[in-house]
């Protein structure tokens, strides 16, 4: 599994301070689920290209939660997937959130770049893939891959190579990467659990609050589990305001439970003092429709 990130901004060789590896080095670290390998296969002042090879240990990716075969066999090692999203994490940590000791000047420049995925799953096609990368202004160039290219009469595989071109910062195009990569396979090697709102919003803040797929990001990106989801949506559809600040709307979200007034009213007096209100909406979303049920099962039976 290949990403290269290619810049000809002048000199090129920038492009090493913006991820904090050498381009005269090459670099290995240790992954929980394998093993991953940073180098530069061009290094000019007019041409710089960064590598990051992923080699994935099916065995350890799946030890002790495993319960089925296609467990171990699938596509994982193959593919760019949620795998590689966490590679983008731990790999290149500093860029991904904007810091460059060195020159942290370069860090909110806008740059030429240049992506490339040797194989990317686009659950959805080409045309989903295009609606998600366009309107962030990139140029796309997807060529994708027959099933079996000795029987063509099988047809087309879901899998792409894919090269991504924009003038962005590099801590841009890192988080699109980081957010896209698992929605377009709709999947994930990892549970998904509350913290995944929270990656959400904070690698998406700046862009995905006006992305016209926010929702299908959003569903994808967390598994389709509906109280996450929800709770995401709301916070971006209320131009990232926090529960109980002036313009919130996420009690909208709460009468579409069928929430009586006494528990909007208890709901949102508990975000005003919460120091974590995406976890409490969460979990309020949760137990209200617990006690919608009672409520609604008691009004029947009397």
């Amino acid at each position: 599994m290949l990403l290269t990130i290619t810049t000809t901004h002048s000199p090129a060789t920038d492009l090493g301070y913006l991820l904090g590896k050498h381009p005269d080095r090459f670099q290995s670290f240790d992954l929980s689920f394998g093993r991953a390998q940073v180098f530069y296969p061009e290094a000019t002042a007019d041409r710089c290209t960064a590598a990051l090879l992923l080699e994935i240990d099916s065995v350890k990716l799946v030890r002790g939660q495993a319960t089925t075969l296609d467990q171990y066999v699938n596509d994982c090692p193959y593919v760019a997937s949620s795998s590689m999203s966490v590679a983008i994490a731990q790999v290149f940590r500093s860029a991904l959130s904007g810091q460059c000791k060195d020159r942290p000047d370069l860090t909110t420049q806008e740059i030429p770049l240049q992506a490339k995925l040797s194989v990317l799953p686009c659950r959805g096609g080409e045309g989903f893939l295009h609606r998600l990368f366009e309107p962030l202004g990139y140029t796309i160039r997807a060529t994708q891959h027959s099933l079996d290219e000795h029987v063509p009469e099988w047809g087309n595989s879901s899998y792409f190579s894919v090269e991504l071109t924009a003038t962005t910062s590099l801590q841009t195009l890192l988080s699109h990467l980081y957010v896209l990569i698992p929605v377009l396979d709709e999947d994930k090697h990892y549970w998904v659990g509350e913290e995944e709102v929270e990656k959400l919003l904070r690698h998406g803040e700046g862009w995905l609050s006006s992305h016209p797929e926010k929702a299908q990001i959003t569903q994808r990106y967390l598994k389709r589990q509906r109280d996450l989801t929800q709770a995401a949506l709301v916070h971006f559809s209320s131009s990232s305001l926090l529960p109980g600040e002036k313009g919130w709307r996420g009690l909208a979200l709460l009468r579409e439970e069928g929430c009586p007034d006494s528990c909007k009213r208890s709901i949102e007096a508990q975000f005003r003092t919460n120091k974590h209100p995406i976890d409490s909406f969460i979990k309020s979303v949760r137990g209200l429709r617990e006690k919608t049920s009672v409520l609604k099962t008691s009004a029947h039976l009397t």
